[in-house]
């Protein structure tokens, strides 16, 4: 029973322009997309940009530089241990497979420079570049550069090379990672999205309390309320 029929078409009406906005946003309005998927690809391009720390590293790649390391990891298959090798052999390392080991004596320094070089290549969505640099899959390519550095640093942390285990680290989450997540994706500033992702934040805030309000102004117009 309605007690309140004010209440009650406030929330009805409140619900009913809440689930047609719904569908709006559905439509692909937006550069041909729905507001989902462009909301979504936007927030992807402003991180992507915000976690590309590259340049960064590279400036500590110089602080490794001349820090030799002999180590041995086991890869996935030995497939992976011959493809891995291609790429610490590109930075001027050693690397020998036998069956799925893999094993590197070189320069951190250059090691990781190469690395970061590949990671700045991917940052840029070429990945044609880094498929003519080794001959296989681009993504393939970060994911070993990432599996070995995983491998790598656990190994260097049982040598007691801490400082080298931890730029390993660092260079595997900070540069490889987003590298290989955020490929594809175009790079857009925060500076130059500020006002659309201002807009998306608040619309979603106030699209979130809009459909609260109306359910709560069509159940106490219905009678039902909550009390203590």
């Amino acid at each position: 029973m309605i007690t309140n029929k004010k209440k009650f078409y406030m929330g009805v009406g409140g619900l009913v322009s809440f689930f047609v906005l719904l569908g709006v946003m559905f439509m692909p309005i937006f550069d041909g997309k729905n507001a989902l998927a462009y909301s979504d690809e936007l927030f992807n391009s402003v991180s992507k940009d915000s976690a590309y720390q590259v340049p960064d590293l590279q400036e500590k790649t110089a602080e490794h530089e001349g820090s030799l390391i002999n180590v041995t990891v086991k890869m996935e298959s030995s497939d992976q241990a011959q493809q891995t090798a291609l790429l610490y052999q590109q930075s001027g390392a050693e690397a020998s497979v036998s069956e799925a080991k893999l094993t590197v004596k070189g320069d951190l320094g250059k090691i990781t420079e190469a690395s970061l070089a590949d990671a700045a290549i991917m940052h840029e969505n070429n990945g044609a570049e880094i498929v003519q640099k080794y001959g296989y899959n681009e993504r393939q390519a970060m994911y070993n550069w990432w599996v070995s550095f995983d491998k790598m640093g656990k190994e260097l942390d049982k040598q007691g090379l801490k400082d080298e285990k931890k730029f390993v680290q660092e260079v595997k989450e900070d540069a490889i990672e987003p590298a290989y997540n955020f490929y594809q994706i175009e790079s857009e500033s925060m500076s130059s999205k500020v006002w659309v992702v201002a807009f998306a934040l608040v619309f979603y805030v106030v699209y979130t309390i809009w459909y609260g309000f109306s359910l709560m102004y069509m159940f106490e117009g219905w009678g039902l309320a909550a009390k203590h």
